[in-house]
């Protein structure tokens, strides 16, 4: 039997206990008002965390972190440099010469010299703006650069958010076991188990957008090498990256980039003077729905993200969640599923019963991770 506390102590509680919620519903709002840039920000935690875990033998914390990030990084800038280099390769073959020449020879005073425009920039700049050309161009890149931007911003806060789950998640694991529930509760029982089913989940697909990005290229420049002359596979190698990226949602894959560039070659096919190439995008389309969609979907998915979760409940948690919630909903959607199915697994049973709760996991079903410790005390 506990002794009531004083009235004093009782107030001093209720009043923290204030404190808390408010602390508690500031944290929610940041995390609501940033929920994309968060839930990125686990994907990348746990999508390259056996990186991280392999590195973490040889290095520091924050060398390890480091060293993992950067396995992401280059990637991205490479690609991000490859795409504006074949942007800015398009724009000079659409535009050709004469926009340059129209932008010189608005030039005040003497076109060649630079001086001249830095000492006369209103009229510079005025001169400029009646091209109409250029003022819808830059328009247009202005809000290209927006946007970058502002991903890029999400990008650099998601990364940064991984970055201290790598360096300093083994410090958060020990509070919680201090503050909140050891190692023989349910709270710990459950964490552990989505813990376990995260990492299956986005690291599973993270292999399955890289391996499928690395087929690509081989099968789309294997393609564009025996293309019949009058026609040809635009851009193979961003082809394929595209590819890689649209696998990340099971039942589009890599519909979104064969199936427009099988119908544009088709349409080159049909306007060619050359009948003998009617052929080749039909051969296209067989070869990237086989190799570049079914095999991932039927064969290569299943095998390496594991049988932990149900396939029919992963595909629904990233259709509907990309559907429901935007881009992220493409990392919050399998976020949300294996919240669901571990709360099920865990806690639910007992939960309903009326019985203790107990970190065991339920043998009714066989969805989902099991958690770290198998036997304990009620929580």
């Amino acid at each position: 039997m506990h002794e009531r506390l004083p009235f004093d102590l009782e107030r001093r509680r209720v009043g923290w206990w204030i404190v808390g919620v408010a602390l508690f519903g500031t944290l929610s709002f940041f995390l609501y008002s940033f929920v994309g840039t968060f839930v990125l920000g686990l994907f990348v935690y746990y999508g390259a965390r056996p990186i991280y875990v392999r590195l973490e033998r040889r290095l520091s914390d924050g060398l390890a972190a480091t060293f993992t990030l950067l396995c992401l990084v280059i990637p991205v800038l490479a690609l991000l440099g490859y795409t504006g280099y074949v942007a800015f390769q398009e724009f000079s073959a659409v535009a050709g010469p004469s926009a340059v020449d129209a932008v010189v020879q608005r030039l005040p005073g003497n076109s060649q010299s630079l001086a001249t425009a830095l000492q006369q920039p209103m009229q510079f700049v005025g001169q400029l703006g009646q091209i109409p050309q250029l003022q819808n161009g830059v328009d247009t890149a202005i809000k290209t650069l927006g946007a970058v931007g502002t991903g890029l911003l999400h990008l650099t806060l998601a990364l940064t958010f991984a970055f201290f789950l790598f360096r300093d998640g083994d410090r958060l694991e020990q509070w919680f076991r201090a503050e909140v529930g050891g190692e023989h509760t349910p709270a710990y029982a459950y964490l552990t188990a989505v813990d376990r089913d995260l990492e299956t989940v986005y690291f599973g697909n993270v292999l399955t957008v890289l391996l499928v990005t690395v087929v690509s290229v081989v099968v789309y420049n294997g393609l564009a090498y025996v293309s019949p002359e009058s026609l040809s596979v635009p851009f193979p190698t961003l082809l394929a990256v595209l590819t890689g990226l649209a696998t990340f949602i099971p039942l589009v894959v890599g519909k979104v980039v064969y199936v427009p560039v099988a119908a544009w070659l088709g349409i080159q096919s049909v306007q060619s003077d050359a009948s003998g190439v009617l052929w080749f995008p039909v051969v296209f389309a067989v070869v990237a729905f086989v190799v570049l969609d079914f095999l991932p979907q039927a064969v290569l998915r299943p095998i390496i993200s594991g049988q932990t979760l149900h396939r029919g409940l992963i595909l629904f948690a990233y259709v509907l969640g990309t559907a429901l919630f935007g881009w992220y909903g493409l990392f919050l959607g399998p976020l949300a599923a294996v919240l669901v199915v571990q709360f099920a697994n865990v806690v639910f049973g007992n939960l309903i019963r009326g019985e203790s709760l107990n970190p065991q996991a339920s043998g009714a079903t066989t969805l989902g991770s099991e958690p770290k410790t198998e036997t304990g005390a009620d929580d």
